[in-house]
């Protein structure tokens, strides 16, 4: 019969669960585990493949199971934090009493949300005693389930956990097999050279394997898209002889917005676009130069903004809006040539989070500092690195920045969508260098990282670089570029 041939097929494991399975007739895996003293994730692989062949059959189940977090369990016994507030007052209190509750941030608004008090000129009333709803029940049962759990966890008080339960049972055809008479021997599985040299492989018998299988899917370990881009650029830019430059991501005004000869009265230091703190740091003894420069040109070509400028302004603390403050500052040491350096950093700015926003992303920055340097040697060296980047068509149309002049945006041709503009170039002001007795050209250029990581890693939402989603890294293939060519792998 066609299952004499089957049972031939089977594996010694296969085999001795249709044995183990047969006195009970359905069981689980930690049953069966138990039996065969091996472990349920063994028993559910074999269970798997005996299910293709029609021997037994493997159900499946979703069981739901409700827990408390942390914050969930320091609850359970004083109670919610809006009912610990009630418990506060008798009739009535004032607001500036009840926000002095350590639980008032949380409490008062669940407090009218559920409609225990009213609020009215400061002053708090209670609407009567409540009872205890339905997530103050399910504080002390939550394994019940139900609406009130379902609140807890929108206020993530308690998680949703799930568990997947077998039950494997034999099939009619897996009772006709073990009626047959099932032999159990012992199986080899790989084949040695000691097994070839002995002889031995006329003996024995080998577990039988089939091609057609799909195996498991082995993963190997490996960084991040995006942390590989950087590196990339890191690396291309090294290959070219800069220096890579780093600093800290809280500065001085002064050097995020003064040293780089941006107005203090202008638009992007406002707080809708920066992060202000409440440190302060001292400004470095050229400041005056700085300030001469804003507010009469400083003895240059130029007559500055004709505003008075102010020292306290200057020294307060933001986190860095661009990385080009750290270009300055490396400048204001090394004023004499050649100076080749770039940084790769992330940057803050108060911006909605949405797929092309983020209040927090990376910028690189580039300088050349040398005699005689130009702005044809700038158009040089940005198409040098996009081609090293992959992209071949590049152009440049002309700009404005508030600390370089002349200014220029390269762009790269991208099939489907066209010409990408991809960050800002040109030739620092002289408002810019002269504080620092910087007599030669400098060449600066920067760009936006995470636009250049959406264009080449095909993303339309640029929050998933900073999200450590699994899946997607592992389908995201590891690339290589040489000669302008990127490949993956």
């Amino acid at each position: 019969m066609w299952w004499r041939y089957e049972v031939m097929d089977l594996s010694l494991s296969e085999k001795k669960l249709l044995i183990a399975l047969e006195p009970l007739d359905e069981a689980s895996p930690r049953q069966l585990a138990a039996v065969l003293q091996s472990t349920e994730d063994a028993v559910i692989q074999h269970a798997h493949l005996l299910t293709e062949r029609g021997l037994v059959d493997l159900d499946t189940a979703i069981q739901y199971h409700y827990e408390l977090t942390r914050e969930g369990e320091t609850y359970v016994e004083k109670g919610l934090p809006e009912r610990q507030l009630l418990a506060t007052f008798d009739k009535t209190t004032t607001i500036q009493d009840l926000t002095s509750h350590p639980l008032a941030a949380i409490g008062i608004g669940w407090l009218r949300k559920k409609g225990w008090v009213t609020i009215r000129e400061g002053i708090v009333t209670k609407r009567g005693d409540p009872p205890a709803g339905e997530d103050e029940e399910a504080l002390i049962t939550p394994g019940r389930g139900g609406d009130g759990v379902k609140q807890l966890i929108k206020r993530g008080l308690a998680v949703e956990r799930t568990t997947t339960v077998y039950r494997i049972s034999l099939t009619s055809t897996g009772r006709d097999v073990l009626s047959g008479g099932v032999e159990i021997r012992g199986e080899i599985g790989p084949l040695t050279r000691d097994i070839i040299t002995s002889g031995t492989w006329r003996e024995v018998r080998f577990r039988r394997y089939s091609v057609e299988k799909i195996p498991k899917r082995v993963v190997p370990g490996k960084t991040h898209p995006y942390q590989q881009l950087i590196d990339e650029m890191r690396e291309i830019l090294l290959d070219m002889g800069f220096t890579e430059l780093a600093g800290g991501i809280v500065q001085s005004a002064f050097w995020n917005f003064d040293a780089l000869f941006q107005p203090q009265d202008h638009p992007a230091r406002e707080m809708q676009d920066t992060f202000y703190l409440n440190e302060r740091l001292p400004l470095p003894a050229e400041y005056p130069k700085v300030q001469a420069m804003h507010e009469y040109g400083g003895g240059t070509s130029s007559t500055g903004w004709g505003r008075p400028w102010s020292v306290s302004k200057a020294e307060q603390c933001v986190l860095r809006t661009h990385t080009t403050l750290l270009s300055i500052q490396h400048l204001a040491t090394h004023t004499e040539p050649p100076v080749k350096a770039f940084c790769i950093g992330r940057v803050y700015r108060r911006e909605a989070t949405d797929p092309t926003h983020t209040p927090e992303f990376e910028q690189l920055e580039g300088i050349v500092m040398d005699e005689g340097v130009n702005f044809g040697h700038l158009l040089g060296y940005l198409k040098a690195f996009y081609a090293r980047m992959g992209f071949v068509n590049i152009r440049f149309r002309p700009a404005y920045f508030p600390y370089t002049e002349p200014s220029v945006e390269p762009e790269v041709y991208v099939d489907g969508l066209g010409w990408i503009e991809l960050g800002g170039a040109g030739i620092f002001r002289e408002e810019v260098t002269a504080p620092w007795g910087i007599k030669h050209p400098v060449l600066a250029w920067g760009l936006g990282v995470s636009r250049v990581a959406m264009l080449m890693l095909d993303l339309k939402d640029l929050r998933m670089l900073y999200r450590s989603d699994i899946d997607w890294i592992r389908r995201s293939p590891i690339f290589h570029c040489v000669n302008g060519t990127r490949s993956g792998v």
